[in-house]
């Protein structure tokens, strides 16, 4: 089937199940536990148990739709699309949702990543399958305390032990780290030996000496990032994530489809705050008029309609050079390092600036705790540093002109 019949058949569907979920936000909203975006937290600072229960409530929902992991390929059940097409879903479901749990439809950190198309069999049997199912969670554990984007730095430790490996180390600023069912480990296992001395492995939450660190709080205080502490977990080989060796190519593999995520995400989420700062804009009056007749506003109009513009075409022409390259090959493509490079620094940076003007635009209502603008905007400076920060971005695509 073409693209773009596949689209047209495939976004109602996102559509119509978006509109399903909504009734959620307002029954959750109801509870008193927060929300989606400003969640209330516990003693510990981890996120409300009911809000985390119905954002997984979204995800079993999205996958028993076929909803939640378009991304993935279908010999493992997902939907196999491009990522033009992916990018096409995320902005759709960001626009539509904004902050709400329909948010959840899509698979994010802590769902099924590309890099687990290369678990073995009884991997994929054990720790996939459930994840496309959206019955577990997963937490990507690479960040070190003093190992963040010089990932070769890192610590962790894991030594062959006949048919297991033993793992041990500390992991810091880990998504999901609270409330993950398995965690993908990036670890040592040749020390001294570059790119290639890391592996990656699959471990369970539940494992002996697996324990959970305290909460990690951040500007986005959503009760989600921790420390995840290993101490000698023992793990069989057959959990191994590709070739001893490969950990560095498939932690990338992961941190680079978040990157590429931003395309769609920025898109969606900007184009909504585009049309919510158009809408104070007519709405709100000052000296008896709209603020939108008066030019300073026009001018922060027309720069946020501008950003969101050329970081979406932009993302589109890279997306489409990446589907021709395979966004996800191992190695990837050299020409592909700079093209995702492109979508994390443009989006990060053009995304910034949309949420500053948007905040702008609602005056003293847009520093209100807890509003879109307020949270998106926190969203928006967070953005420039996971996944790579737009530093370490600038960097690849340099090295990839000059090489």
């Amino acid at each position: 089937m073409a693209a773009r019949d596949r689209l047209e058949t495939l976004l109602p569907r996102y559509e119509a199940f978006l509109d399903e979920v909504a009734d959620l936000d307002r029954a959750l909203a109801a509870r008193g536990a927060g929300t989606p975006w400003q969640p209330a937290l516990d003693a510990g600072g981890r996120m409300h148990p009911e809000v985390w229960e119905a954002r997984r409530d979204v995800q079993r929902r999205a996958a028993a739709a076929g909803l939640y992991a378009p991304h993935m390929p279908r010999e493992v059940g997902g939907l196999g699309l491009t990522r033009v097409e992916c990018m096409r879903v995320e902005e759709l479901v960001y626009r539509r949702a904004g902050l709400g749990l329909g948010l959840c439809t899509l698979a994010w950190t802590e769902g099924p990543s590309p890099n687990l198309v290369h678990l073995g069999a009884e991997g994929r049997e054990r720790f996939l399958r459930p994840l496309m199912r959206g019955e577990t969670t997963c937490a990507f554990a690479n960040t070190e305390p003093a190992a963040g984007s010089d990932v070769l730095s890192m610590s962790t430790r894991a030594e062959r032990d006949g048919d297991d490996w033993v793992i041990s180390g500390r992991k810091a600023w880990i998504t999901n780290a609270h409330f993950c069912d398995v965690a993908q480990v990036v670890a040592v296992t040749e020390p001294g030996a570059g790119s290639r001395s890391l592996t990656m492995f699959m471990v369970d939450a539940g494992s002996e000496g697996f324990r959970r660190g305290p909460d990690a709080p951040t500007m986005m205080d959503d009760g989600l990032t921790g420390e995840l502490v290993l101490d000698g977990v023992r793990v069989p080989d057959a959990h191994r994530i590709g070739e001893v060796g490969q950990g560095l190519q498939l932690a990338l593999t992961w941190i680079n489809w978040r990157r590429m995520c931003r395309g769609g995400m920025c898109a969606g989420w900007g184009a909504w705050l585009r049309d919510r700062a158009v809408d104070r804009a007519r709405t709100r009056r000052s000296g008896g008029r709209p603020i939108g007749e008066l030019q300073a506003v026009q001018h922060m109009l027309a720069d946020i309609d501008a950003d969101v513009y050329a970081a979406r075409a932009l993302s589109l022409e890279a997306q489409g050079e990446l589907d021709a390259l395979g966004p996800h090959a191992v190695p990837l493509h050299p020409d592909a390092i700079r093209l995702v490079s492109l979508i994390a620094l443009v989006n990060d940076e053009a995304f910034f600036r949309v949420a500053d003007r948007a905040v702008q635009i609602h005056g003293a209502s847009g520093l209100g705790r807890g509003t879109p603008e307020e949270k998106l905007f926190r969203v928006a400076r967070n953005l420039r540093i996971p996944a790579g920060t737009v530093e370490i971005q600038r960097n690849a695509i340099a090295r990839t002109l000059l090489r």
